[in-house]
């Protein structure tokens, strides 16, 4: 799935690509992508207009028209490609929009997860989805003050917390894993049991970790390969995700997997110990 660092080098590169052109026409072939709108006022409201630039919060796309903002939100395998016109249309491209110049931009999505929400422009942090997601790590207003009192009454393990997009934009399995292991925190912790000071590292290292992936690509890894020609390096970074049975870095001591709450989960238990 992409993250926060693979969702923005999609904007990265997608902006280099396509904003300033002008939607031509749309080809919308599985219906349920587009949630918020029928499929005729999805397509009236964007052909026409042009991209004037493209944003992200959390693990959403936003495309800024002129008046209006597409959200899009890969899900699980959701891709953008950018092709030319006379290239054959892919069993799994679901949504395709051609642009005046002979360009167009192709939805893939092998699982159908993905979505599209159509709002004015001006109503895109006040509108669900995104209005729903908690701050990004980089926010001044995410502390660890403030994860504190989030997560006050939260018995679930810290893992499961910091993976809810309405406490903490961004995070994913990848890079909380990273985050915990960096935090000297085990996983399976509850999220209401531990210190100020260990909420506050947890909030450093989320920004930490969040800030080296966006500067090397994201991860190119099993579960995520970017289709815009762009590979990630962080997977190279790596301390303790995907590592099982190998050597922690810091200690030495062999690298543990377990899932918490169904998720895949790699640690070190000296680094981070059970209490």
């Amino acid at each position: 799935m992409p993250e926060l660092p693979e969702v923005e080098t999609v904007r990265n590169t997608l902006k280099t690509l396509i904003v300033g052109k002008e939607i031509r026409d749309i080809d919308v072939y599985y219906e349920k992508m587009i949630r918020n709108r029928e499929v005729d006022e999805f397509k009236k409201a964007l052909i026409g207009k042009k991209i004037i630039d493209i944003d992200r919060y959390g693990k959403y796309l936003i495309f800024n028209f002129e008046g209006t903002a597409l959200i899009s939100h890969l899900r699980m395998e959701g891709k953008y490609f950018f092709k030319d016109l006379d290239e054959k249309k892919e069993k799994h491209e679901h949504v395709i929009f051609y642009f005046t110049d002979g360009k167009t931009l192709r939805y893939n999505d092998t699982r159908k997860f993905g979505t599209m929400d159509l709002y004015d422009i001006n109503d895109v942090y006040d509108k669900s989805p995104v209005s729903k997601i908690g701050y990004e790590p980089f926010e001044k207003e995410m502390t660890g003050k403030y994860l504190m009192d989030k997560l006050s009454k939260k018995s679930i393990a810290i893992k499961s917390a910091l993976l809810d997009q309405t406490i903490i934009a961004g995070l994913g399995n990848i890079y909380v894993d990273e985050v915990l292991f960096l935090s000297k925190i085990h996983p399976t912790l509850k999220a209401n049991s531990l210190e100020l000071a260990d909420y506050k590292r947890l909030v450093k290292n989320s920004v930490k970790v969040l800030n080296k992936a966006v500067k090397l690509g994201g991860s190119t890894i099993r579960s995520y390969t970017s289709s815009l020609g762009v590979t990630g390096r962080f997977q190279n970074e790596l301390f303790v995700h995907t590592k099982q049975g190998d050597s922690c870095l810091v200690c030495n001591t062999e690298i543990l997997k377990t899932k918490v709450n169904g998720r895949g989960t790699y640690y070190c238990p000296s680094c981070q110990k059970e209490l």
